[in-house]
Formats: structure tokens, C-alpha cells, sequence
């Protein structure tokens, strides 16, 4: 690639540091010397990929190989973009500035289903033919993984191999597989096959779709000998013999989470019925005080940061939090060295922890509530109670905060008016709870937003069959909440509802939509996640050109025997399981914390964490 092209263009767009590279702990190598070259993409601008926490984990691992070379690839944003088509500049790595057309695979993490317009500009923007079928020999692999990984029938068309569940074994297994394919000579379809042996291996080519008269899948199918039936997901089950990085890359710009990360543990043992990262993510394995302390240790002393977020689907879960948080404030407090708690449950609040961790610096609190009403919070199973929260947000306000954020969900299963009344009236009594801590005092300081989504039903959770409520009674339930928060001191804010119904559709797809989102993105839909660049008129005009009803997907019920597009797919978690605690759901029957028994979900036949 031409330097002084890029160096022209970099003068001449916002950000430019998005596109520089050279960051204090980039890996370096000599491409020439590596037998296999890497691009791990992230289908979103620099700032978020770089605060993902799998990419710093793969990103080091891989580059530990002496025959891997991984680098990073983002979406530039859309002046760049504009800017490399211009001047004919193909997408290019950070570390080398070759164009990533040349390498040997381009492995994409999907975080969120409106990030699939922007996988397909990278490939066109690369110069990497989209579909698996226009692919040759010479061309890179193109490879998924990450929680949409585990229905990715929508994408199917687009990559050659998806890498279902925990990457850090699998890869290793995956490039070693692709090593010696490449030493001895042979055809892309011979790697495919093997790489197919893999467990958690997944090639979409080698699976046929069959559909019913009614649109709904018949059946899913391998089309050749030796390939599995089901793919099933691959568990890391010891985190204190996994790997981590014991450095991170330090960016010279803000990044949306600018901090040394610390995964305590994964996965969540909760079961709120909403949620598909709770349910993917099991079993529960968590990482010693030991090895988090050693961890800590490194990364404070290669990074230079100063914060510390100890990361997690529900932090304060951790068995050991308290003496955990009580060393790293010992051993790190005189080096100012603060921490977050990024997923504090409400009936998980320890006062005591809180007061530990503000000894060096104050962060936001934010509480999840999910719905206004105890009849509601039963039926998605969040297992939090009105005095759960207004024991909590009345310690922070002794502690001294002033802001608090809540969280709640719209369109939930069985929702009625009332339950939407409730959020209104817990947004009243947490001011009260100010007002009544305070004396009155300070009133103008108070600051609580309220801040509502609109309920998706994902793929591999309770809820996956249900139908998500339309876009026009969503609109109304929020135009309720609007008036009904006309609060001092509250502020309201919502997601678009026509975003969520596009991630209904998407999260609960199946192939046929992989013509859909090609004719949106031909159309210029791209970065559909940013507000600004969303132009949902012209994804209604491309289902409506590929012939298909977005609402077949996203609001319409399933009932138990169908077959859902990702039923091939096993993430240890069994649909029996899913479908009682579904039924469970519509009587409003709680299912405890699993730590305290098995419910018998079906994960422990994939061995490893809390459930041995």
C-alpha cells in the first residue's frame, strides 16, 4: 500500500488516530516471517472495538504464536471510507497497513446484529468477494465467532467457518489444523472439511436448509458424510488455566472503555429469562483472588492505567468479591488506582464494598431493575424486589451520590399498563428516597434517568418464542411513559423501537435473510447501530425487493415443535429446559439462583465451572 496516500488522507478526516496504529503494546512482526496472517475485525469504529475485551484476549493470544501474526482491522468511519474509495485504498491492518485481502484469515467477533451491513462493507471495502461461493483459492478465509455467531444463519452466506462458544482453545486448534493444510498443499474446500472436525467448528456451506409451505424451517441438515448434526459450543473450563493477557494495547484517543479490563469470572448462574448472554455464557467459571491478583499486577504495570474495571455478566455474583476488591485497594490504592464494578446487581449492593472501592475514586451507579412491577420482575425471572432497589439507591445517596441511572425494559411478556405505570412510580420513590436522605437538601443536584428499551426475544432463552410487539404498540407504550415521566429531576431516554423490531428480525432469522441484507447494504445501509446513519425507510424497501416479511420474524409466536433456524446448534443449555422456564414465565413462577441447586438446565454435560 502507498504510505503517503494514506498519510495524505489521514489529514484530511476526523479521527484520524483511528487509522494510525503504533500504540504503546502493539505487537510487531515481520510479516514475511510468519506462516499465517490474521486480521481480526471488528464491524464497528475503532473507539468501541477497542474497548472489547475478546479481541485484547485473541489479539495477544494468537500473536504468542511464533507462525501467527494477528493485527486489527475496524470500519472507518464514513469520511474515511469515502476517502479510501476515492483514492482506491483497500481496508488495511493497523499494525502493517496491508490491505487485508491479503491475508490468511479475516475473523470477525459479532456483537450485535446491526453490525452485519458493516461486515459486508469491510469485505466489499477489502476487495474480498462477499459470498462464500464467489470466493477462489487465493482469497482469505472469512470466519465469525461471538454471541451472534450462535445464530448466524442470516450471515450465512457471507463467512466460510463459524467458531461457536470460547475462543481460546479453538483457535489454537483452528490455526494448527490450517498450518499444516497450507504446508502440505491442497484446495480451500480440503480445509474446510477439516476444519469442520473441529468441535465448534461451524461451516454454513455444509448444511442444508429446507422450508415448510408456511415459510418456517423443515429441517437443517449436513449435505456431506462426516459432518456433524449438531455443533456444539465450545467451554473453557478451568479461567485460571486460560489464557489472558498480562498487557493490553494503551490508544492514543478515548475509547467508549478506557481501562484495564479484568474478566473475574463467566458465565451467570441468575437465569433471567430475557437475557441469551446468561444462557450461552454457562456454566459459571470463575478465576482465583490469586490469579486476579497476579493479573492485576501485570497489566497495572504494562499499561500504566489507572482504572481497573473487574469484568463480568454480574460482578457482584463473584464469590469471593469482598476480598477480592479489599486486596487490589491495598496493594494499589497508593498508587490511585480506582475501580469499577460495571454490572452491580440491585440486591447485591454491599455498602461496605462501595465505601472500599470510593476510598480513591467515585464512579457512575447504575441499577437494571428491567420492569416496573414485582408481578413483571417474576415473570422474566429477575428475582429483585422494589426494596432491593431502594435499599440500594439509598446507600449510594448516604455515600454521597447524586446520579443514578435505571434501567428497564418495554414489551416484556405479559406486560400490561400497569407495569409500565410502575416504572413511573419507582422513578417517584427513588427521588423520594433523595429527598428523605438528604432533608430537601440539594434537590438540584439529583439526576436520575430513566432509560427504557424495547424487549427482544433472542435465540437459546425462554423467550425465543415469543413475538416481539410491534413497532406501533411499543411507540404508544413509550408516548405513555413520556407523559408519565414528566418528573423533576428525571430524565427519560429510549431506543429506537424500529432498531429493535431490525434486531428481532435479524437475532431470530434464518438464511433467506442474507438477500435482504445485501440489498440494504447496496441501498447505503451501513453503521446501522448510530442513530444518524439509520435510515430504516430503506430496509423496508429491501425486504420488500427480496420479497420477505420482516414481521414473519420478529412478531410472530413460535410454538414448541418448530424448527427454530439455529437448532442445529447446541449451547449446552437444553431447549426442554428453555421451554419449561417459559411456561414457568406465564404462571409467574420464580426459578432460584442456580448456585443454590441445579434446575437441571442441561449445561453441566459440557463440564467445567460451579456446576462440577
Amino acid at each position: 500500500m502507498d504510505k503517503s496516500v494514506l498519510d495524505e488522507i489521514l489529514r484530511q478526516v476526523t479521527k484520524p488516530v483511528r487509522y494510525m496504529g503504533n500504540e504503546y503494546n502493539m505487537v510487531e512482526k515481520d510479516p514475511s516471517k510468519v506462516l499465517i496472517r490474521f486480521a481480526f475485525a471488528f464491524p464497528d469504529v475503532y473507539e468501541v472495538g477497542m474497548s472489547h475485551l475478546g479481541m485484547k484476549i485473541m489479539y495477544h493470544l494468537m500473536n504468542e504464536r511464533e507462525d501467527t501474526y494477528c493485527e486489527r482491522v475496524f470500519a472507518p468511519w464514513t469520511d474515511m471510507e469515502q476517502k479510501m474509495r476515492e483514492r482506491g485504498l483497500p481496508l488495511f491492518a493497523l499494525e502493517s497497513k496491508d490491505p487485508i485481502a491479503e491475508f490468511d484469515f479475516v475473523g470477525f467477533t459479532l456483537q450485535y446484529e446491526m453490525c452485519y451491513t458493516n461486515v459486508i462493507n469491510m469485505l466489499d471495502l477489502a476487495g474480498i468477494p462477499l459470498r462464500w461461493w464467489e470466493r477462489e483459492e487465493h482469497h482469505p478465509f472469512v470466519i465469525a465467532g461471538g454471541p451472534c455467531a450462535y445464530n448466524v444463519e442470516p450471515m450465512a452466506d457471507f463467512f466460510d467457518l463459524v467458531v461457536m462458544g470460547d475462543g481460546e482453545e479453538v483457535i489454537n486448534e483452528l490455526l494448527d489444523v490450517y498450518r499444516q493444510w497450507k504446508m502440505q498443499g491442497g484446495t480451500r474446500q480440503d480445509f474446510l472439511v477439516a476444519a469442520a472436525g473441529i468441535p465448534g467448528v461451524y461451516v454454513p456451506r455444509f448444511y442444508d436448509v429446507e422450508y415448510n409451505d408456511d415459510g418456517t424451517v423443515r429441517s437443517i441438515k449436513p449435505n456431506r458424510e462426516g459432518i456433524p448434526s449438531v455443533i456444539q459450543k465450545r467451554v473453557v473450563r478451568d479461567l485460571d488455566k486460560a489464557y489472558y493477557p498480562e498487557t493490553m494495547i494503551v490508544p492514543y484517543m478515548d475509547i467508549v472503555h478506557d481501562r484495564v479490563m479484568l474478566e473475574v469470572f463467566r458465565g451467570c448462574t441468575r437465569g433471567c429469562r430475557f437475557c441469551q448472554a446468561g444462557i450461552i455464557y454457562r456454566p459459571v467459571r470463575e478465576r482465583s483472588v490469586p490469579r486476579l491478583m497476579d493479573l492485576a499486577e501485570k497489566l497495572i504495570s504494562n499499561t500504566g492505567y489507572e482504572e481497573l474495571s473487574l469484568s463480568s455478566l454480574s460482578t457482584s455474583d463473584y464469590s469471593d468479591l469482598e476480598n477480592l476488591v479489599k486486596q487490589l485497594m491495598e496493594r494499589f490504592a497508593p498508587q490511585n488506582v480506582s475501580f469499577s464494578l460495571p454490572s452491580l446487581r440491585i440486591d447485591s449492593f454491599s455498602r461496605e464494598l462501595i465505601e472500599e472501592m470510593i476510598k480513591v475514586r467515585k464512579a457512575g451507579l447504575t441499577f437494571a431493575p428491567e420492569a416496573g412491577t414485582q408481578r413483571l420482575r417474576d415473570v422474566i425471572n429477575k428475582g429483585v424486589t422494589e426494596e432491593d432497589l431502594l435499599n440500594s439507591v439509598r446507600q449510594a445517596f448516604e455515600l454521597g451520590w447524586d446520579t443514578v441511572k435505571l434501567y428497564f425494559m418495554i414489551g416484556l411478556p405479559t406486560e400490561t399498563q400497569e407495569d409500565l405505570e410502575g416504572i413511573a412510580d419507582l422513578a417517584r420513590k427513588v427521588k423520594s428516597c433523595y429527598l428523605d436522605v438528604t432533608g430537601g437538601q440539594r434537590a438540584y443536584r439529583l439526576r436520575i434517568t430513566v432509560s427504557v428499551a424495547s424487549f427482544v426475544p433472542k435465540p437459546f432463552t425462554p423467550f425465543q418464542w415469543v413475538a416481539q410487539d410491534t413497532i406501533e404498540r411499543l411507540n404508544q407504550k413509550l408516548d405513555f411513559l413520556k407523559d408519565k415521566l414528566r418528573i423533576k429531576s428525571v430524565e427519560f431516554d429510549w431506543h429506537d423501537p424500529r432498531l429493535s423490531f431490525l434486531e428481532a428480525v435479524f437475532a431470530r432469522g434464518d438464511r433467506r435473510l442474507g438477500k435482504v441484507l445485501l440489498k440494504a447494504w447496496e441501498m447505503g445501509c451501513k453503521f446501522d447501530g448510530w442513530a444518524e446513519h439509520f435510515k430504516y425507510d430503506i430496509w423496508l424497501k429491501a425486504f420488500e425487493d427480496a420479497g420477505i416479511d420482516p414481521g414473519f420474524y420478529a412478531n410472530r409466536a413460535r410454538d414448541k415443535e418448530e424448527v427454530l433456524p439455529w437448532s442445529h446448534i447446541d449451547v449446552g443449555v437444553t431447549p426442554s429446559f428453555l421451554w419449561r422456564e417459559y411456561q414457568k414465565a406465564l404462571r409467574g413462577e420464580l426459578t432460584p439462583d442456580c448456585r443454590e441447586r441445579c434446575w437441571g438446565c442441561g449445561i453441566t454435560r459440557l463440564g467445567g465451572g460451579l456446576c462440577q
